[in-house]
């Protein structure tokens, strides 16, 4: 079975990804980059879509907050799936409203949850409710996350067993996050911990790895997406391609962004690798 790798989709990149088509699997876009109803970037997207498969990754529903989901905001991802026809849709475990006197803020960061069972069944009936709005599955990403919670009920890796076991929802795996996550935890053995995370993940609940460059600053990782993926992390993608089999990957890079002979090589580095 053929691994399908690809590339997000930048504003650096359209002329040649549009006009002289690379072998690609398949283009990444962050959804709500494209929620209008036209203009320039949705006439971009449809003309990638005649090229490439596109997989939608959204960092906007905000699926744990307990202010529940945006309306608005799920009715234009209804749209744009409905548009573009994704062969993916996905977003981040994460919070980011939050009900306060005046009315519901929404933050403009990815805010780590809970692994408690009160997150799980309130992330769960969300994802549902996304599913049943779009009238397809989604995939649920681990993010990189510099705080960690006291009340802790269970490993992340459970959590995202029992998701995808109540909702039906898979699982986008970043390989990176787990990494930085690891590295910032002062893990002994930092790929030991990761290949143990993936070990610990059922079979079939991986839909699209992510892999990306981190960058390291004194007392701390960040995961910036703005270089070359990392040994450790290609590593790590080995080990889990061996374990989930033919996923899709995506090399992810939003900051610095390189030429597109650049983020093909390292596409071309992910289809080397095993799985």
């Amino acid at each position: 079975m053929t691994r399908p790798v690809g590339v997000g989709l930048r504003q650096p990149h359209y002329a040649d990804l549009l006009n002289s088509p690379p072998p690609l699997g398949f283009v990444e876009v962050h959804s709500e980059n494209f929620f209008a109803d036209g203009g320039a970037a949705l006439a971009v997207l449809h003309r990638a879509r005649e090229r490439y498969p596109v997989s939608l990754h959204g960092v906007g529903l905000a699926l744990g907050s307990a202010a529940g989901l945006d309306p608005w905001h799920l009715d234009r991802l209804a749209r744009l799936a409905d548009r573009i026809d994704p062969v993916r849709v996905s977003d981040h475990a994460c919070f980011a409203r939050a009900a306060l006197p005046g009315g519901v803020i929404h933050a403009n960061d990815l805010l780590p949850i809970a692994f408690t069972e009160a997150s799980l069944a309130l992330m769960s009936t969300h994802v549902v409710q996304v599913q049943e709005r779009l009238r397809r599955p989604m995939l649920v990403e681990n993010l990189s996350s510099y705080v960690s919670y006291a009340d802790d009920e269970m490993s992340e890796p459970e959590f995202f067993a029992q998701l995808a076991r109540r909702s039906g929802c898979g699982m986008l795996l970043d390989v990176n996050n787990i990494m930085v996550n690891a590295l910032n935890a002062g893990a002994r053995d930092p790929l030991a911990t990761c290949r143990a995370f993936i070990d610990a993940l059922p079979p079939g609940i991986v839909g699209e790895i992510h892999v990306a460059g981190y960058c390291e600053t004194p007392g701390i990782v960040i995961d910036d997406h703005g270089s070359r993926v990392r040994p450790d992390v290609w590593a790590l993608c080995d080990h889990a391609l061996r374990r989930f089999g033919a996923v899709p990957v995506l090399v992810e890079w939003d900051t610095d962004v390189p030429s597109l002979e650049v983020l093909l090589a390292e596409a071309a580095h992910a289809a080397s690798l095993h799985g």
